[in-house]
């Protein structure tokens, strides 16, 4: 068992349940309301900007620079090219850039984000990969068990084939790969240490879809 292996077996619970929430579930079969994607999408393209830099984060704090350089790319890559589609998104739904640029983020949206930069200004490169890790690989597993899915509108067949595509398929495998040769080097309590990342992360991954679903915000606004 590869520690990634070890990592996914650990939240193997949450995993399940994100695969089946009501919200994916109503991508997939294409049953969601149209509000709730929309709101989705907003509180995604301002996680997506910090996720972003958060692989800058990693980048610097890696020692091989091979390393460095494959993760500068994908910050610019990977988040850049996730935000693309759901610019693409935000077109059809008609959501405006004012909205995008004076959006207030759902609390769960900022706790999670919170939770990647605590990562990157206290952590290792191993603790900031294991953190940014449950986001590729959740979404990577989406495109693949619902990659034949046809729901109707279009905008949710586009949404399941961009995770089921093979450049974020190949982006996720990077990710296990390098998760696994920096947990190969560690000590136990290092990789403890990775393990809390990944675990936290992969309950916000849960709780995202959560807040989308029920259109979560601060108590003061209710």
């Amino acid at each position: 068992m590869t520690f990634t292996d070890e990592l996914k077996e650990m939240t193997q619970d949450t995993w399940d349940r994100s695969l089946n929430h009501p919200f994916v579930r109503g991508v997939t079969d294409g049953s969601l309301p149209l509000e709730k994607f929309k709101f989705y999408i907003l509180q995604d393209i301002y996680y997506l900007k910090h996720y972003g830099k958060v692989h800058a984060f990693a980048a610097a704090h890696a020692d091989d620079f091979d390393v460095t350089a494959d993760l500068a790319q994908k910050a610019s890559e990977t988040a850049q090219s996730e935000l693309t589609v759901h610019q693409e998104h935000a077109e059809i739904l008609d959501i405006k850039k004012e909205e995008i640029d004076n959006l207030d983020p759902a609390p769960t949206a900022y706790a999670y984000t919170s939770h990647l930069y605590r990562a990157a200004l206290s952590g290792s490169l191993g603790e900031i990969v294991a953190a940014i890790l449950p986001c590729y690989w959740l979404y990577a597993d989406i495109g693949l068990r619902y990659q034949d899915a046809e729901p109707e509108p279009d905008i949710y067949k586009n949404w399941i084939a961009t995770y089921a595509s093979d450049w974020f398929q190949e982006s996720t495998q990077d990710m296990i790969q390098l998760m696994n040769d920096i947990a190969s080097q560690a000590s136990e309590v290092e990789k403890d240490k990775f393990r809390q990342q990944f675990k936290i992360a992969k309950e916000y991954e849960l709780g995202f879809w959560e807040m989308a679903y029920t259109f979560e915000d601060w108590i003061s606004n209710k």
